[in-house]
């Protein structure tokens, strides 16, 4: 199967293109044929690594006009990230030459509700708590739309942890190999906006 090799700001305008069909309900489906789907058999080439939430409302191949084989989605809670979201990004970009990584926050994030909160949490719930505090700490003496901007700046923490990844994501952020980007997600409009 031969690919189209797209750079890190053609990946981003890729995805842009995408919302803006998805907001305007002018979708193409790309990418969804028997074809194509046959022909991903023998090896993939996803353009973008998205880290969103997991968040039943935020599906990227949709919210993007997106299809198999274009994007390489990691969906966690929170959007947050640990060592096991920074294996599978770093096998993308390794392995799949993978330009861009978007990460994705959206509106009335659920996790960051509960981490707003700040109640007692059962069972695993507050792991995703103390990944998410840390963004908010920076944050918590802003009194307007205090969700919203916890939100954005749990997702450019997130970016942040990303572009910090010793050895392998460092190394190719700072040699402009590998591009970053942060972004929130509009439920009630559904357009994309990139925020860093």
């Amino acid at each position: 199967m031969s690919y189209v090799m797209l750079t890190a700001d053609q990946a981003l305008e890729s995805l842009l293109a995408g919302n803006e069909r998805y907001v305007n309900a002018k979708l193409t489906h790309p990418h969804q044929t028997i074809e194509h789907r046959t022909a991903l058999v023998e090896g993939q080439r996803p353009f973008a690594v998205i880290l969103g939430c997991a968040d039943s409302r935020v599906p990227p191949e949709i919210i993007f006009d997106h299809g198999l084989g274009d994007l390489f989605v990691v969906r966690v809670a929170g959007n947050v990230v640990d060592d096991i979201v920074l294996g599978s990004i770093e096998y993308a970009v390794l392995h799949l030459h993978t330009p861009l990584i978007m990460v994705l926050g959206h509106a009335n994030c659920g996790a960051v509700v509960e981490t707003l909160k700040g109640e007692n949490l059962e069972g695993h719930l507050p792991s995703l708590v103390r990944a998410i505090k840390p963004a908010i700490d920076k944050i918590k003496d802003q009194s307007v739309d205090l969700l919203d901007k916890a939100i954005r700046a749990n997702a450019n923490r997130s970016a942040e942890q990303i572009r910090a990844a010793r050895p392998i994501l460092y190394e190719l952020v700072k040699a402009d190999k590998l591009k970053v980007v942060t972004a929130y997600y509009d439920l009630a409009s559904g357009k994309v906006e990139v925020i860093s």
